[in-house]
């Protein structure tokens, strides 16, 4: 379908879900100003959980994660989304922020490609959250945005997110050399990805035929 038909940035906004997994419902939607105090609970109590896996940039864990921190990022993530870059979600379980999750650098025309990155508290790692998330998000990805092609990148020593992608059938497609400053160095990522024709019924009507979630 061509992006003319599928409006100027199809697929935003959006609400995507709930999926009901072990952990409780699963769902995304954009983020809200109003959410700054529950995220910055959730980043500052899992500082040492989170800052292994993400891109190093400036200033203290603190000011890039404290509530006043908030706006400015909420800011710039609607800015992306409204000029079709981004689908920037908030993950929340049982309607309370659980993560984010970003479908970034957006790309149309040929290519039609994105990449989904996302963390989840160190509260719901376990139980299928993420991996309901980022079904919901590749779904959405494919059925409604337009687009062709999903792809994670992964540190190696990052099992727990490898996992998630693994469980969803992305599949290896190599390994980028010193591809990100993560934690203050140069740091190898894993390349997984999915395109459309790969799931034709869906990762989510996937994760309910294997018994892993139900649809609210």
């Amino acid at each position: 379908m061509s992006q003319q038909a599928l409006g100027r940035h199809p697929g935003w906004p959006a609400r995507l879900g709930p999926v009901r997994v072990p952990s409780g419902q699963v769902a995304l939607r954009g983020p809200r100003l109003l959410d700054a105090a529950a995220w910055s609970r959730a980043r500052m109590r899992d500082h040492a959980y989170l800052e292994n896996w993400e891109p190093t940039t400036p200033g203290t864990w603190a000011e890039r994660n404290g509530q006043f921190a908030w706006p400015s990022q909420w800011s710039a993530l609607r800015s992306l989304a409204r000029r079709g870059m981004s689908l920037p979600f908030v993950i929340t379980v049982d309607g309370a922020l659980a993560g984010q999750l970003t479908i970034g650098n957006v790309v149309r025309g040929a290519l039609c490609s994105a990449w989904v990155g996302y963390w989840v508290s160190s509260e719901q790692a376990r139980g299928g959250v993420a991996t309901a998330a980022v079904a919901l998000a590749v779904d959405h990805c494919f059925q409604r945005a337009g687009l062709h092609r999903v792809e994670a990148t992964v540190r190696p020593e990052n099992a727990a997110s490898l996992r998630v992608l693994e469980k969803l059938g992305f599949r290896y497609e190599g390994l980028f050399r010193r591809y990100l400053d993560v934690a203050g160095d140069w740091r190898d990522h894993h390349c997984l990805a999915l395109t459309v024709e790969d799931v034709p019924k869906g990762l989510v009507n996937g994760l309910v035929a294997d018994g892993r979630a139900t649809v609210m």
